[in-house]
């Protein structure tokens, strides 16, 4: 059976889209500033749809039989294939003791960020794979559980010098031109020497992204998570390198 890639869309392009993704998430739902509950739940989606749970808005005095609650009609109203919460906040216990409470009630899969999965019978969403890592060793950790794996077209920059490694974020708009690609690590990169240091620049095309999905297929991975804009051209014709 192939990997299902889900497709995340932010509200304002689910309503202005056009022709929809055949897997989507809707990946607009937040704890509320306002109450105890959800935010931006959505009116209606595509039957088999998955409902993603950020924790952009910081968990502060919320209710988790609310939550619960909310899921629960969700999941029924909009007829839904499953929920992700996708927190990232470093260890909340109101978190923690959310996501064992939705994993264990409510009655559709539950998927969890790693950084909250570790004790749970759910399937994990796994982060992306750095640049620097072979996805193989990326997965072994999880090797046991269901891995939904999030891919993204994201940059980083390695800065080696005597005091060691630094690993820093790259914004895409900031990317060198040309650049050499590294198939066994799916990703371009260009390498810069100073008299202090090297700079490695590494990068993922649409192309390393299908390259990684596919191996993450051969590696059992049987559902991936992407943002629509980043790739949407990867489920098209037009599929451009850059």
């Amino acid at each position: 059976m192939a990997a299902t890639m889900y497709l995340a869309m932010t509200a304002a392009e689910f309503s202005g889209s056009g022709p929809l993704p055949a897997s989507l998430c809707w990946m607009a739902g937040h704890f509320s500033l306002y109450d105890r509950g959800l935010s931006n739940l959505p009116s209606s989606l595509p039957v088999n749809s998955i409902l993603i749970v950020n924790d952009r808005i910081p968990w502060y005095g919320h209710d988790p039989a609310l939550i619960l609650k909310q899921l629960e009609q969700a999941v029924h109203r909009l007829r839904l294939y499953g929920i992700l919460l996708d927190f990232e906040e470093p260890d909340c216990p109101e978190l923690r003791i959310l996501a064992e409470l939705l994993t264990a009630s409510l009655p559709c899969p539950v998927v969890v960020a790693d950084r909250y999965a570790e004790n749970l019978n759910c399937p994990v969403f796994l982060s992306p794979c750095p640049h620097h890592i072979h996805l193989k060793e990326h997965l072994q950790p999880w090797s046991d559980r269901e891995i939904w794996l999030d891919l993204a077209r994201d940059a980083q920059m390695l800065t080696l010098t005597k005091n060691g490694c630094i690993i820093s974020p790259l914004p895409l708009g900031e990317l060198p031109e040309g650049g050499h690609r590294d198939e066994g690590l799916h990703c371009h990169y260009q390498t810069e020497t100073t008299p202090d240091c090297a700079r490695f620049t590494l990068w993922r095309t649409a192309e390393d992204l299908d390259a990684l999905a596919l191996e993450a297929e051969s590696l059992g991975v049987k559902t991936t998570v992407g943002l629509y804009q980043e790739l949407y051209y990867a489920n098209t014709e037009k599929h451009p390198s850059q």
